[in-house]
């Protein structure tokens, strides 16, 4: 789908890095070392590097004579209205709800958008020891999205604990929101694993275009409502 956008071609990136540390501010420390993973992915990984971006107007006029290109692109673009394309080149994604959910809990905990900003208010709490999922539910519109990425890094005092990449894939605009779930998790135990954490959550496509960059607090506790 991402064929009818524009060209793909690949290229390899190397760069030197460093890991910055700063145990006085967690949640910038959060900023430094998120900067210092995606540059590292592009070590290990080969990068895409995109041709320009095609509004999805422009692409459906090229083709419009051709009867079977022009019912295939429409197909792949899905839902989406195509008499009210308009000219924009840039895809707009808009995460409008995270939750996480447990076999252990009736309900789902509802992550509130935007996050709060207050320093070292904790966002939520995870029981120790239980499994979780989490979920996001995002709208896609202008055009489509290639290669949306979620991106998860956790810190415990200072230290990083936890580092997640999951590519989401490439989505089309349409009325309806999309939704997604993210693998299982559990959390860990013990004395020194409760306490409280430090996150950084983004979402960002291909073209390097970021739709929510996110720093927050938690606590694993004992149990879900207390210490």
């Amino acid at each position: 789908m991402a064929a009818a956008v524009r060209t793909v071609s690949t290229t390899t990136k190397d760069n030197n890095l460093k890991e910055h540390k700063n145990k006085n501010n967690v949640v910038d420390q959060c900023e430094e070392h998120d900067a210092d993973d995606d540059n590292k992915c592009c070590e290990t990984e080969k990068e895409l590097d995109l041709g320009p971006l095609v509004s999805l107007k422009e692409h459906l006029e090229k083709d419009k004579d051709d009867e079977s290109l022009r019912k295939w692109k429409e197909q792949l673009l899905g839902n989406v209205d195509v008499s009210a394309v308009g000219e924009s080149k840039d895809p707009e994604v808009k995460i409008v709800r995270l939750s996480i959910t447990s076999p252990d809990r009736d309900e789902d905990i509802i992550l509130p958008i935007p996050f709060t900003t207050e320093p070292k208010k904790t966002l939520f709490v995870l029981k120790e020891g239980s499994k979780f999922r989490m979920k996001f539910t995002f709208t896609v519109s202008n055009n489509i999205v290639s290669g949306l990425k979620y991106t998860n890094v956790v810190w415990k005092a200072g230290v990083r604990v936890d580092s997640r990449n999951r590519m989401c894939g490439t989505f089309s605009p349409q009325l309806e929101p999309y939704a997604y779930e993210l693998e299982e998790e559990t959390t860990p135990t013990g004395i020194f694993a409760r306490g409280t954490y430090a996150s950084r959550t983004k979402f960002i496509d291909d073209d390097r275009k970021c739709y929510l960059d996110v720093s927050y607090h938690f606590e694993i506790r004992k149990t879900w409502g207390g210490k």
